[in-house]
Parts: C-alpha cells; sequence; structure tokens
C-alpha cells in the first residue's frame, strides 16, 4: 500500500507511526516544500503534486496547519484518491465548491477526530443505547490543558496553536470535544458560545471556549481552555436517576462514582485504530466524512 502525507510535523508522525505499526511494508511518501528537509524514518520525500500523481496512490493524509488545509485538498482531490483529513476541516466554511468537487468525484474522506475511537467513549456509546429510555437533564465537556506544555523544547508562541492566522485557537485545536458530543447525541436545536483570549499567554488566538447546546430534552455545555496547569477531560451525563462520568485522561468510565468501566489503551493509541477501520473501509463507507464534520464545524465558528 502506498500513502501520501502532507505536513510532516507531530501530528503527522504519530499516524506514520501507526501505518509502520498495522504494516512495515507500507511505502509511505512525505510531500515536503523544502528540498533540503531532513527524513523521517524510511519515509520518502517528494516535493510536488506532479511527483504524487505517478506513484498510484492508495490514499493521503493531510496534516498541514489548519489554514492550509482547503488548499492542499484543492490538490489531494485530483489525485482521486481516499483522504484523510486532520481535524478541524479548515479555520473557515467557504468550501463550497470543494464539496461539490468532492461529491462530483465521490471520493471517500474522512476527518481525523482520534477520540470517537477512546474505548470509554465507546462504551458510553453503547451505554447511551442501553439507557435510552432514561431521561438526560444535563451534558457536560470540560477540556483544559497548559498549551506551554504541549510541544516540549519548542516555543509555543511560534506554533500554529498560539496564531489566529495559522488556524489556531483552543476552540478548533480541540474540536474533539464538540465532536464527540454531535456524535453521541447529534446535531443539537440550537448553539450559543462565548469565544474569549483573556489568559497570560500572550497569543492572539482564542484560549478560552465555551458552548451551549441545547437538545429536546437538556443542554449540553462544554468548556475549553488552553491555561489550565493540572490537565483535566472530563465528559459528565446527568440522567434522572443517576450519573454517567468519562475521565477520557484515565479512559474509565463511573456510574454515581462507581467505576464501571477502565482500558489500558492510552489515546495514543486511538491513531492506530482509527487508521485500521479507515484502511479496512476503504471505498466501502463514508465515516465522519466532510459533510458530517462540516456541521459539527459549522457549531464551531457560527
Amino acid at each position: 500500500m502506498k500513502i501520501l502525507i502532507i505536513g510532516l510535523g507531530s501530528i503527522a508522525k504519530k499516524h506514520i507511526d501507526a501505518l509502520k505499526k498495522i504494516d512495515s511494508n507500507y511505502t509511505i511518501y512525505a510531500l515536503r516544500s523544502n528540498k533540503n528537509a531532513s527524513q523521517y524514518l524510511d519515509v520518502k520525500n517528494i516535493f510536488s503534486f506532479e511527483e504524487a500523481q505517478q506513484l498510484n496512490l492508495d490514499f493521503c493524509i493531510i496534516s498541514s496547519p489548519t489554514y492550509k488545509h482547503l488548499e492542499d485538498l484543492q490538490h489531494v482531490i485530483e489525485l482521486n484518491i481516499p483522504v484523510i483529513i486532520e481535524k478541524p476541516i479548515a479555520n473557515n466554511l467557504e468550501f463550497d465548491g470543494l464539496l461539490h468537487k468532492i461529491r462530483q468525484k465521490n471520493i471517500q474522506t474522512y476527518i481525523a477526530c482520534n477520540l470517537r475511537f477512546l474505548d470509554a467513549l465507546s462504551f458510553v456509546k453503547k451505554e447511551l443505547t442501553n439507557h435510552s429510555s432514561n431521561t438526560i437533564n444535563e451534558v457536560n465537556s470540560y477540556c483544559g490543558s497548559y498549551l506551554p506544555e504541549w510541544r516540549p523544547d519548542t516555543d509555543y508562541k511560534q506554533s500554529y496553536s498560539a496564531n489566529k492566522e495559522m488556524g489556531g485557537g483552543v476552540h478548533l485545536d480541540l474540536i474533539h470535544e464538540l465532536d464527540y458530543i454531535y456524535w453521541l447525541f447529534g446535531a443539537p436545536i440550537d448553539t450559543h458560545k462565548i469565544l474569549r483570549s483573556n489568559a497570560n499567554l500572550g497569543i492572539d488566538a482564542i484560549d478560552y471556549a465555551c458552548y451551549n447546546m441545547s437538545y429536546p430534552t437538556f443542554n449540553a455545555n462544554i468548556i475549553l481552555n488552553y491555561f489550565r496547569r493540572d490537565s483535566k477531560r472530563e465528559l459528565e451525563i446527568v440522567f434522572e436517576d443517576f450519573t454517567i462520568k468519562v475521565d477520557l485522561l484515565e479512559n474509565a468510565v463511573y456510574k454515581n462514582n462507581e467505576l464501571i468501566y477502565s482500558s489500558k489503551q492510552r489515546i495514543i493509541d486511538t491513531y492506530l485504530e482509527q487508521l485500521k477501520y479507515f484502511i479496512n473501509h476503504l471505498n466501502l463507507e463514508n465515516f465522519n466524512d466532510i459533510e458530517e464534520a462540516r456541521e459539527v464545524l459549522k457549531i464551531c465558528l457560527n
């Protein structure tokens, strides 16, 4: 199998490492802009889409900075191969023309929201089916961590996360939380949001986001931030008679504070699981395709 990677940052390397675990014989190409670019593992560097067209590729992963996703996708769809786009699709909603072209060419797309493959969230999705007759009164999702510690040995102020023009901001970086709420509960009736940049991080990107999503019988509240030093990532579902809590960092589920499920899977392992799923369903079905992910991006940005 031949795979093209666009962008060779930390996320791309996670995808490459996962691909190598699936099959060490995969041939992986990285599209680079600098002819003197270093090599990662045995990944082969190429320098143009014209080269890519000669390779008979099986699929592509776009993991360039967010603001470049649409430009890269414009080129990739001309290769007529399935494509994984690292979340979020883009930092704006102005891609109707691309959507039309993707439909026209019937190109398989997947937006990489790897938390859909976290064991604890998969367990909760099944539990929601089992408890479908129970009334949900409230849902709370929280993700707070400290941006300066995300990428050791680098200046966080120079990262795309910290720069608005590069598609940075906690609302886009941590769109995972919006995505899994959409995945678990569907589209909300209405959404209200607060986006602010008010911490002492010295960045121009959004560092705090709060969403209130209305559903027929409950509201879902999502809080995201870049400035919490003691990291916390949790989901709470308050039913009429009991409460389910998911600790995403521990990959554990509690019912009324009693542990009912735990997994040794780490979040990094979800990259492997999502790639296995994608490869096993190549040209068969769409899962979190660009159409669905655009609905989540609308919630994020509108």
